[in-house]
């Protein structure tokens, strides 16, 4: 049997709210996570690293960075028809920009109608995880499924923050899709766990083009995959799960086998950052069997100056990034990403320092997120009085982490 064509589609038209305000100036996949990263990148990874490698992602809020980040980073060879391109909204059916993630697909039917393909992919843009998006494809094709969800498993105490796939029987077909119901279903076997949907789903194309007309001519439905596609389908029989725990991924360890973050709110963002500082990370950023891919820019190594006295250069479980000059400082449990520098008596502990972001000698930083170009002046100290922090205009998260945005000024 001859392998079915794939066209993959990434929503990335996401504004990110609940990030702000890292969202404040880009798109939600576009924010840099673990240093190099944008949080896009965990997606198109899975798709390349899968063999799938004709992508169109789908942009409309703040999306300039987002946009230049896929059309500098993301090149395909043209030879074999290969691409990644970001694909805005254009308003193709009218006035009207994205109603929700169905629309923009419904909005985009050119791609499908001029790609022609047997399966659409389609995956969210701002998860942390591995993925060998073929299995869940196989799966799909060998169970003959008009739908598959990927879906995790999750205790069941902590369900109801999620959209839940229950289950039949026989552990894949789906009888319902619940939007984070006060009693989540349990697994089948399992009562202490649920099916948590991922946002990842594998259609038949006829399928997709043919649900999407439905809800399109729907005055009622909000025009989204989870909240109304997968349920018209599961109405239908044509639903079924994927067990993202059955996926096996090359040079993965015991340790992050079956890793997955939704990285949406500053807290998760914030706590994914810190899995990758320990050391053996929790989720493995050094797997060379499938990489995680991006561009890095063509900086200097990071460079560590210094050692007399308790004026030393060091940086402790923590993830440096090239471009970084720590000078004189201690950076302890933190992600650096390019460009950073640490003066003189600094310390950073607990933090994810973006792009190009300066501490001043003796400036104190802690458990913070400090965005790009932001410099922290001498003696200044940013994480360490929530309250004195919430005064200066600061964000601080629900799990106490202070996060300064692009431009902000930190005052001594």
């Amino acid at each position: 049997m001859a392998q079915p064509s794939v066209l993959g589609i990434v929503l990335a038209g996401g504004a990110g709210t609940r990030l702000s305000p890292l969202t404040a100036d880009r798109a939600k996949p576009a924010v840099p996570f673990g240093g190099l990263y944008r949080l896009i990148d965990f997606a198109l990874s899975n798709l390349a690293n899968g063999g799938i490698r004709k992508i169109c992602v789908l942009t409309q809020y703040k999306s300039h960075s987002l946009d230049r980040h896929i059309s500098t980073t993301w090149r395909m060879s043209s030879l074999l028809g290969n691409y990644v391109t970001p694909v805005p909204a254009q308003q193709r059916l009218g006035p009207h920009w994205y109603t929700g993630s169905a629309d923009a697909i419904f909005q985009s039917m050119n791609l499908i109608n001029d790609e022609q393909p047997d399966i659409v992919i389609v995956f969210g843009a701002d998860h942390v995880y591995r993925m060998d998006p073929m299995q869940m494809i196989d799966h799909h094709v060998r169970h003959g499924a008009g739908v598959t969800v990927a879906a995790i498993p999750v205790p069941r105490h902590e369900a109801s923050s999620f959209g839940i796939v229950q289950v039949g029987s026989d552990g894949r077909t789906i009888d319902a899709f619940l939007e984070k119901p006060a009693d989540p279903p349990p697994m089948p076997g399992n009562p202490e766990m649920s099916y948590s949907s991922m946002g990842n789903y594998v259609f038949d194309a006829d399928v997709l083009v043919d649900a999407l007309r439905k809800d399109a001519d729907d005055d009622s439905s909000r025009h989204d995959i989870g909240g109304n596609i997968i349920p018209n389908l599961v109405r239908n029989g044509s639903a079924q799960a994927y067990d993202f725990m059955f996926n096996e991924v090359p040079g993965a360890t015991a340790r992050d086998a079956g890793y997955w973050r939704d990285v949406g709110s500053l807290d998760a963002y914030f706590d994914a950052q810190m899995d990758l500082c320990a050391v053996e990370p929790i989720f493995n950023l050094y797997n060379d069997k499938w990489p995680i891919l991006t561009h890095v820019p063509s900086i200097p190594p990071a460079k560590f100056v210094h050692d007399a006295g308790d004026r030393v250069g060091r940086a402790i479980d923590s993830l440096v990034s090239p471009g970084v000059v720590i000078s004189g400082g201690l950076v302890r449990l933190s992600v650096l990403s390019p460009g950073v520098r640490v003066n003189s008596w600094a310390t950073v502990e607990r933090s994810v320092l973006l792009h190009n972001t300066k501490i001043g000698r003796n400036a104190v930083v802690r458990d913070a997120i400090i965005d790009k170009n932001v410099i922290v002046p001498e003696w200044a100290q940013v994480g360490v009085d929530k309250e004195h922090d919430r005064a200066r205009g600061f964000v601080v998260s629900a799990g106490g982490i202070t996060v300064v945005g692009k431009g902000q000024e930190v005052v001594p």
